[in-house]
């Protein structure tokens, strides 16, 4: 019983930025990995960013890289994608998971994560 919360995406021009926030509540023992995926219209979703809980690793997608910055509150049980530079190809429904074991090399992948927010809408423009 893990609920994710998101809120923080919106319309931006190119090379602005947002912060994403997701709230996390329930059996929270069971955060190990958390990501950030993103799922634009015909296409697949990806994996954006994952921390290990506490921090002391971060993956990036080499899209996100440079420009994209994910951290937890542990404390709070809330993480954060704050996203920089955005371009009109970073416009996707954003959404923040959680997988009870660790990141791994397969971080970016859907599949091994098992609790899901939402979705929140990110649209870049010009």
């Amino acid at each position: 019983q893990v609920q994710l919360v998101e809120s923080g995406g919106g319309s931006v021009q190119a090379g602005g930025s947002l912060r994403l926030s997701c709230a996390v509540s329930g059996y929270t023992y069971a955060i190990n990995c958390v990501g950030w995926f993103r799922q634009g219209p015909e296409k697949e979703r990806d994996g954006v960013a994952a921390t290990y809980a506490g921090g002391v690793s971060t993956h990036y997608a080499d899209s996100a890289k440079g420009r994209f910055t994910i951290s937890q509150d542990n404390y709070k049980n809330t993480f954060y994608l704050q996203m920089n530079s955005l371009q009109p190809e970073d416009t996707a429904m954003y959404y923040c998971a959680i997988h009870a074991g660790p990141c791994g090399g397969i971080w970016y992948i859907p599949r091994p994560y098992e609790y899901w927010g939402q979705g929140t809408q990110v649209t870049v423009s010009s």
